[in-house]
C-alpha cells in the first residue's frame, strides 16, 4: 500500500523541524495513536530529523546546540530525536490505519441478520457432554468441593449434592440468589421448575452455556464453579425463564424478575431480548443488552458490554449479533446494525454501523481493520487484543 507524499517520513521531518517551540513540549498528543508501522518507518524518521541543520534545543528557547556542553547537548539530542521519531510513528500510524479501514470496508460484504445468525451455530460436537454426563460430572465436582473445604460442605449439599437433576439443581440456585422480601424463595423455585417442566430446551440452553464457560474460560477450574458461583452464568439462566415468561404474555412478573436479576447480578437483560446457545458472559459486571437485541449461539462477552437501542420508536431499535462473535471488555454496539458472525470486535470500541463477518473491528468509532480467515473463530480463543494492539512505547 502507497503512502501518501504528505506522509513521507522526509516531508514529515521537514514539517518537524518547522515546529513552533510550543509543539515539542513534552507530553504533548500530536495525533491519535491506532497501530505501529515497521520500526525502520521511525529510525529513517529519527535519522531524517538528527541530518537536519535544526538544533533540538532551538525547540526550547532558541540557543544554538553548540553553546552548551556536549554531554548535555548529545542527552537533548536524543530527547528531541525519539520525539520526532514518535511524531512519525503517529503520522504513519493513522495514515496506514485510515487505508488499510478504507481498503476493507470496500473489499468486504455486508452481511443480513439472517445470514449472520445461519452460520457456526452451536452444534454438540463429539466432546459435548449430555445433560446427564454433565449432572453426573457436577455432582462428582460438588462432592470433592465439600471434602476439600468443610465450610463449604453443606452449600454443597443443598445446591448440587441433593437434587435429582441439574433442572432442580439449577432452580434452587437462582430462587435463592433473586429471593427478596417481596419474592419469596420458595415461590421462585416454583416458578423456574414449572419454567424447566414446560420448556426443557432452557436447560439444554443452560448445558450448552456451561459447557462454553469451561471451553473457553480458563479461570475456570471445574464443571461446578459456573453453576455455583460465576455471576454471568446464572444471569443468563434467569433471564432464559425471564423471557420465557415474558413470551407468555406475562410480562409484569418477567420484569420484575429483570429488575431483580440487574439488582442482584448487575446485568440488565431486558427480558424481551432473544439470546441463543453457548453464549459465555465473562466477569457480566455492567452488561446491558435492550429489548429487541438479538444474540446468536456461541457469542462471547466481557464485562460492560452494551447493546444499546437507538431512537424511541417501534420496531427493531437494537443490534443483532450474529453467531461466534467476539465482544471485547467495554464493546457498544448501538442501534438496529447488524455485526457479521465469526468477528472481533475489540475492548472498547463503539460500534455504530453495520459490520461484515470475519473481520476484527476496533475504535471509536469502529472501523475494520483485519480480515479473518472464513475458518477462524475468535470466540473460542477469547483473545479481544491480538491483530490491533501490536506493541506500545510507555
Amino acid at each position: 500500500m502507497a503512502a501518501s507524499p504528505a506522509f513521507s517520513i522526509p516531508a514529515t521531518a521537514a514539517r518537524l523541524a518547522a515546529l513552533p517551540p510550543a509543539a515539542a513540549a513534552p507530553g504533548r498528543i500530536y495525533a491519535r495513536p491506532s497501530m505501529r508501522p515497521p520500526l525502520a518507518a521511525a529510525v529513517a524518521a529519527d535519522r531524517e530529523l538528527g541530518s537536519g541543520s535544526t538544533s533540538p534545543k532551538g525547540w526550547q528557547d532558541g540557543s544554538s546546540l553548540h553553546s552548551r556542553p556536549a554531554r548535555v547537548a548529545g542527552a537533548e539530542h536524543s530527547v528531541n530525536t525519539i520525539r520526532a521519531a514518535r511524531f512519525a510513528q503517529r503520522l504513519n500510524e493513522e495514515m496506514w490505519h485510515r487505508q488499510l479501514a478504507g481498503d476493507l470496508l470496500e473489499a468486504v460484504p455486508r452481511v443480513e441478520a439472517a445470514e449472520a445468525l445461519a452460520h457456526n451455530k452451536w452444534e454438540p460436537s463429539s466432546s459435548t457432554l449430555t445433560q446427564q454426563q454433565l449432572w453426573e460430572v457436577i455432582r462428582h465436582d460438588a462432592r470433592e468441593v465439600a471434602a476439600s473445604e468443610p465450610v463449604l460442605a453443606s452449600f454443597s449439599h443443598m445446591t448440587v449434592i441433593m437434587h435429582s437433576g441439574l433442572d432442580r439443581s439449577l432452580a434452587f440456585i437462582l430462587a435463592n440468589k433473586l429471593q427478596s422480601s417481596t419474592l419469596l424463595g420458595t415461590q421462585l423455585t416454583r416458578l423456574f421448575v414449572e419454567a424447566y417442566e414446560d420448556d426443557p430446551s432452557l436447560v439444554e440452553a443452560a448445558v450448552a452455556d456451561l459447557q462454553a464457560v469451561v471451553e473457553r474460560d480458563p479461570a475456570c477450574d471445574s464443571h461446578v464453579q459456573p453453576l455455583l458461583f460465576f455471576k454471568g452464568f446464572q444471569a443468563l439462566q434467569a433471564h432464559r425463564v425471564a423471557h420465557w415468561m415474558w413470551a407468555r404474555g406475562r410480562k409484569s412478573l418477567a420484569v420484575a424478575l429483570q429488575s431483580r436479576m440487574s439488582e442482584v447480578f448487575g446485568v440488565d437483560i431486558h427480558p424481551a431480548a432473544t439470546l441463543g446457545w453457548g453464549i459465555m458472559m465473562d466477569h457480566a459486571t455492567g452488561i446491558v443488552i435492550g429489548e429487541t437485541a438479538v444474540v446468536g449461539d456461541n457469542v462471547s462477552m466481557l464485562h460492560h458490554v452494551t447493546l444499546g437501542g437507538s431512537g424511541t420508536g417501534t420496531g427493531m431499535r437494537h443490534p443483532v449479533v450474529g453467531n461466534g462473535v467476539l465482544l471485547g471488555a467495554g464493546v457498544s454496539v448501538l442501534g438496529p446494525v447488524v455485526v457479521g458472525h465469526c468477528s472481533k470486535i475489540g475492548a472498547g470500541s463503539v460500534v455504530a454501523t453495520d459490520l461484515p463477518p470475519h473481520v476484527v473491528a476496533v475504535g471509536v468509532p469502529a472501523k475494520v481493520i483485519k480480515r479473518l480467515d472464513e475458518f477462524e473463530e475468535p470466540v473460542k480463543m477469547m483473545d479481544q487484543v491480538s491483530g490491533f494492539i501490536l506493541d506500545f512505547i510507555i
